[in-house]
């Protein structure tokens, strides 16, 4: 899948995750009209705007096996949002943040995207299709 279809699916998913309406006793007595609020009877209660962030937005990293893959996974917190990073299901996360829900999916993307790059230059080569892989040392620059 591409970026682009990952942010339109997290777009879905997080707009039907809404909750829907909440049935209760009858609070119409306590607003003034059915329906309406109390301050202004013309207009009507306003609906929250979806969050830009879904809690659960993650990627799984490429890879054979199960035990190998990396998976990131977006969770908020009290100060912000977190990105939980794994490897395989049963491992202890690291943790990244807290920052912003727009820099929490960049950050998971970006993760994504260059495990996708490493996988791909790592099995073109062990197919001898391909140079040899660059090691990449932290900050982009290659030893």
């Amino acid at each position: 899948m591409s970026i682009a279809t990952d942010h339109a699916l997290a777009t879905i998913a997080s707009i039907l995750d809404k909750p829907g309406p909440v049935h209760g006793p009858d609070m119409s007595a306590s607003l003034g009209k059915p329906g309406k609020l109390a301050q202004n009877d013309d207009v009507p209660a306003p609906n929250p705007p979806p969050s830009p962030v879904p809690d659960g937005y993650s990627k799984i990293g490429p890879g054979p096996m199960a035990a190998l893959r990396f998976k990131w996974t977006v969770r908020r917190g009290d100060d912000g949002y977190y990105v939980d990073e794994t490897i395989a299901a049963g491992s202890v996360p690291v943790s990244n943040g807290p920052m912003s829900g727009e820099a929490a999916v960049t950050f998971v993307d970006a993760r994504a995207t260059e495990a996708q790059q490493r996988y791909e230059a790592l099995r073109r080569e062990m197919t001898g299709h391909g140079p040899a892989v660059p090691i990449l040392m932290p900050g982009g620059g290659e030893k």
